[in-house]
């Protein structure tokens, strides 16, 4: 009866066993560590930067008032929100020489990351949506794109990539961790951490990666159809309104594919870790926050045109 007992006892005990993970980080090499710190920082301090930028110049500038401004700003937050989730730690992990993180700290760090990946990507979708009917319905814009439905569009991003973390730290929390702690990667993600599940995973861990992989394979669907509807409804415009369209489509275009196919190729797939991942890990938290503002600043020529007149008034100003 005792051994029973103790049977039946033991997994309950066996989920405390840890309370830390160790992190790997992206390379052993003391050489390349300091290489990576300096190209890392630079690199997050250029997506705070831009981000920043874009968002303050659109909220300041009444030129910059319409929806897809409106949900590029929030786009350009969240940017910010998502790289300062992973990067400050990865940075850390590389100058430390034990890089150590709470169990605590894992799942938030897991929460965090999904939460605003999941708010991206449906802002994305709103994007998408404002585009269709700025193309295909230019009579019915305004009232379709009130700022009541922007504002709602916006919320309900944020509710759905709540909803989206919540679901993937639910299943986390309830699986044991016995040991080993060693998480061969730089940030807490699914695949690694399910590998260190001392239990069978093999019914749970395809769940939890279909939260985010059809999450991503679904979304990406209804952009590639939406962006396909609106190239066939530019055959009716003039050739410079044809131009217009193009040029700004481009922009949501790129932002698409640099983000959907690092996400569909890390977690719509079998349940195992592949050397590659850390490389397209750092492309889609790291690199392609930064790449955002560029993109659509470089591609928008009544944003930089905002921001070159926000620049003379501040020049002026300081002259004076």
């Amino acid at each position: 009866m005792d051994h029973v007992l103790t049977t039946q006892a033991e997994p309950i005990k066996r989920t405390s066993n840890v309370t830390e993970f160790i992190l790997l980080g992206l390379t052993q090499n003391p050489e390349l560590q300091k290489v990576l710190v300096v190209v890392f920082f630079i690199t997050y301090l250029i997506t705070l930067t831009g981000n920043l930028l874009i968002s303050v110049t659109i909220f300041i500038s009444p030129a910059l008032g319409s929806p897809m401004y409106f949900f590029l700003s929030y786009l350009s937050i969240i940017d910010g929100f998502y790289s300062s989730s992973i990067a400050p730690k990865m940075i850390s992990d590389l100058i430390s020489e034990k890089n150590t993180i709470s169990f605590n700290g894992c799942m938030t760090q897991l929460f965090a990351e999904h939460f605003f990946a999941g708010a991206e990507i449906t802002l994305l979708i709103a994007m998408a949506y404002d585009r269709y009917v700025a193309i295909c319905k230019p009579l019915h814009y305004m009232t379709l794109m009130s700022r009541p439905v922007c504002v709602f569009l916006v919320g309900m991003a944020g509710v759905l990539g709540f909803l989206h973390g919540g679901i993937q730290i639910l299943f986390m929390v309830q699986l044991p961790f016995c040991g080993p702690n060693i998480i061969n990667h730089f940030i807490c993600d699914l695949i690694p951490l399910l590998e260190l599940a001392c239990t069978d995973t093999h019914t749970l861990g395809p769940l939890i990666i279909a939260n985010s992989g059809s999450m991503c394979l679904l979304i990406f669907s209804i952009l590639v159809v939406s962006y396909v509807i609106i190239l066939c409804s530019l055959r009716t415009h003039s050739s410079k309104g044809r131009r217009k369209a193009l040029s700004t489509c481009a922009s949501h275009v790129t932002v698409v594919i640099l983000y959907f196919v690092p996400c569909i190729f890390l977690y719509l797939r079998p349940l195992t870790s592949f050397p590659i991942d850390k490389a397209v890990t750092v492309f889609c938290t790291i690199i392609t926050p930064m790449l955002n503002p560029l993109i659509y600043t470089l591609r928008n020529a009544e944003v930089k045109n905002v921001m070159k007149k926000l620049w003379e008034q501040i020049m002026n100003t300081d002259n004076e």
